[in-house]
């Protein structure tokens, strides 16, 4: 658990923002003692980096300690269990992520919450995956790598950071829509996978943007097209899947990042945190430091990202049921 200092925030290159915009979002709830941020993963990644930023905002608009609680593990459900198990009165905030907000539910055989364990709040940042493939495979554009998957018949390979995770469902949703066949292969994390894409073990893989876009840059994979609806100004000439092929059309993948509070938590809390976030996403500072994520913000009352959560446990339970994907929380 690690606690955000001013000279912690400065040390980060955090933004500190303007008293006076966030004096326009103050709400009648305020919390009493120590905010707690519990983070379902471990320090470095997207879902920490977001919850520090959040953190140091509500520490400047509300002038209380905010801590930030890694509770890495079961890909993120060890971390939701902490937030569940805590009490409602709106001193702890889950940041939580597109795999144990909506994958899990359906995963996981042996899974402890339910989503009415939890309050969504707000909708904060999608960043899409993006399809890279070796370079020893010789397609060009999404089509042509589709006929030669076909004519492979299952003797091509895809890697993923993890069984369950957004990649291997990008993957197997992919497969699904085109008709093709691959073999999946898991590793433990993004690193692993494209280090043997690169070596030619595998001969592709949804991995995020952000991460594969070094790879491409550097000749070293060939990147075929974006997992989400729009196109992404981090890469403008890289065309969403969807665009690609009439079979392709459903395809919208985005992993998202929002936060949650344990079921029972005052409306005026929630409230209260979803205009604080809808000040810190409006900021410049915020914007800039979401194009370097290559994602964008998704800010929503809510009510609406409720109805988004709800959206996405039932198309990757379809995803999950049609792959026969079923796992235990070790």
């Amino acid at each position: 658990m690690s606690r955000l200092t001013r000279r912690a925030a400065l040390a980060s290159a955090l933004p500190v923002l303007a008293l006076p915009a966030i004096g326009r979002a103050q709400a009648a709830w305020k919390p009493t003692q120590t905010v707690r941020i519990v983070v379902p993963a471990a320090p470095g990644g997207g879902t920490d980096i977001l919850a520090r930023l959040i953190g140091v905002h509500l520490q400047q608009a509300w002038g209380v300690s905010v801590v930030i609680d890694n509770k890495s593990g079961a890909g993120g459900v060890l971390g939701t269990m902490e937030v569940v198990r805590s009490p409602a009165d709106g001193h702890t905030l889950l940041m939580g992520n597109i795999g144990p907000q909506s994958i899990a539910y359906s995963l996981y055989r042996n899974l402890q919450y339910k989503p009415t364990s939890l309050i969504p709040v707000s909708n904060v940042l999608a960043t899409p995956n993006v399809l890279v493939v070796h370079p020893d495979v010789p397609a060009k554009t999404v089509p042509e790598f589709v006929a030669w998957l076909r004519k492979q018949d299952g003797k091509a390979s895809y890697a993923s950071s993890g069984t369950g995770q957004s990649p291997h469902l990008s993957g197997a949703l992919f497969l699904q829509l085109t008709g093709a066949k691959a073999t999946h292969v898991p590793y433990r994390g993004a690193a692993p996978a494209l280090a043997d894409l690169v070596a030619g073990q595998t001969q592709y893989f949804f991995d995020n943007l952000v991460t594969a876009i070094e790879f491409v840059r550097a000749g070293k994979l060939r990147a075929l097209g974006i997992t989400s609806a729009t196109r992404n100004p981090m890469v403008p000439d890289l065309v969403p899947l969807r665009e690609t092929m009439p079979e392709l059309a459903p395809f919208d993948v985005s992993a998202w990042f929002g936060t949650f509070l344990p079921a029972g938590t005052p409306k005026a809390a929630v409230d209260a945190y979803n205009a604080q976030i809808k000040v810190w996403i409006e900021t410049d500072a915020t914007k800039k430091r979401f194009e370097q994520m290559a994602g964008y913000p998704v800010w929503s009352p809510p009510e609406q990202f409720a109805t988004f959560v709800a959206a996405q446990i039932a198309q990757w339970k379809a995803v999950i049921d049609k792959e026969g994907l079923q796992l235990d929380v070790n």
